[in-house]
């Protein structure tokens, strides 16, 4: 996967990917794309949400094994698709902007991954796998105080599949008014 040269290239070309190499992405590759999920808008800049970067392989498949239970599909589907990293995106649960907040979050782990040549996707169930007590013992476990709500994790890894271009746009997207 190339690395683009503009935010706006990243807006445009990113794709979700749903096939990953095992390969691990440096840490440092990591750390940028986590730092750029800290610096997404948030309401009153109150800063409402939290990532887990999980590199661990055990809370890893740990997590996959919950979501794919959730989601209901049969025993031996990944439903991080092989991917090595997973971003665990959670908000304050009293907080009035916080599902907002993190979906913006999630946003900008997705463009700083595409911009690092790295791909990934959105997926979801969070909210059900951390509002059970399997995940909020793992919260628990990695000191993490305060009642949050799983908003999504962003999956990385290096694609194992070829990226497919946007589809077009359709018609009637935006209602110019003027």
């Amino acid at each position: 996967m190339k690395q683009v040269e503009t935010t706006r290239e990243a807006m445009i070309n990113r794709r979700s990917v749903r096939k990953y190499k095992t390969d691990m992405i440096p840490r440092d590759i990591i750390e940028r794309i986590v730092e750029a999920g800290t610096y997404a808008a948030n309401g009153r800049g109150h800063q409402a949400s939290i990532i887990l970067a999980v590199t661990n392989k055990e809370l890893r498949d740990r997590l996959s094994e919950m979501n794919r239970k959730i989601g209901g599909w049969d025993e031996g589907f990944d439903p991080f698709y092989g991917a090595p990293v997973v971003l665990v995106v959670l908000a304050e649960k009293d907080w009035p902007t916080h599902v907002y907040d993190g979906s913006l979050v999630m946003g900008n782990l997705m463009l700083a991954a595409h911009t690092e040549g790295i791909g990934s996707c959105w997926i979801h169930r969070a909210k059900e796998e951390f509002e059970s007590e399997e995940g909020k013992q793992i919260l628990s476990d990695l000191g993490v105080t305060g009642e949050y709500e799983g908003i999504g994790h962003c999956i990385l890894g290096y694609p194992d599949e070829e990226i497919e271009e946007a589809k077009p746009r359709k018609d009637d997207y935006v209602f110019w008014v003027e």
